[in-house]
């Protein structure tokens, strides 16, 4: 299954959009969908922080999958896995 993110972010003193079609696992998604569409999105801005070389400023401003469901609280609760990743939210 896939879903539909947007991801409004900041970093290097800028506010950008990102969005894509991502999977998500299905069972979980049945199961809880915003936290099955977070882990995706997660996975995906942590990959934009290291394509973007860690930014000192870097934080999630919004996070909406399909269009509607807003899960940017969900996904600034998920902790990076290293100190060099920092903080993604304000």
């Amino acid at each position: 299954m896939r879903i539909n993110l947007q991801v409004y972010l900041h970093a290097h003193g800028s506010r950008f959009l990102k969005s894509g079609v991502f999977p998500v696992n299905v069972s979980e998604f049945k199961k809880e969908p915003d936290q099955a569409a977070a882990v995706s999105a997660y996975e995906w801005i942590r990959a934009i922080n290291k394509e973007m070389g860690f930014s000192k400023d870097f934080r999630i401003d919004k996070v909406i999958y399909d269009q509607e469901h807003d899960i940017t609280e969900i996904v600034r609760q998920k902790t990076p896995h290293s100190k060099r990743e920092g903080a993604f939210y304000a």
